[in-house]
């Protein structure tokens, strides 16, 4: 297996991750796949804030897990789900989610953040 570089948050990419304020909701095709008030909010660097949703806020059975996989040298590897509506329109590799994140993100562990293209995030306050 090649080495991958393993990077650390620094002031030149700084990420931080605090408890979002308010409620998450996310709807792929306008149908509520997750609600939580536990959502972390992750800042990368002049990335947009992303919002990880524990996977217990999230309507499991409508998951389905894939075999993509990506690699980010600050988080680790990523895994991904598609979702599947009731109406039954699946969205491939709608969600991302590291089951091993690294130390300088190891809260997202449990957590599973959602492509905003594929889905639509509403943080209320």
């Amino acid at each position: 297996m090649a080495h991958r570089e393993v990077l650390e948050p620094s002031a030149g990419h700084p990420i931080t991750v605090e408890p979002t304020k308010g409620r998450v909701q996310v709807r792929i095709n306008g149908e509520l796949v997750a609600d939580t008030t536990a959502a972390l909010e992750l800042r990368e660097a002049s990335i947009p804030a992303v919002q990880y949703i524990p996977l217990d806020d999230v309507v499991s059975e409508r998951l389905t897990r894939t075999d993509t996989t990506t690699y980010c040298p600050f988080k680790g590897d990523a895994n991904y789900y598609s979702v599947t509506t009731s109406a039954g329109d699946t969205v491939e590799d709608a969600i991302w989610f590291y089951e091993q994140p690294y130390p300088a993100v190891a809260q997202i562990a449990g957590h599973v953040a959602f492509y905003p293209n594929k889905a639509e995030i509403s943080v209320l306050e």
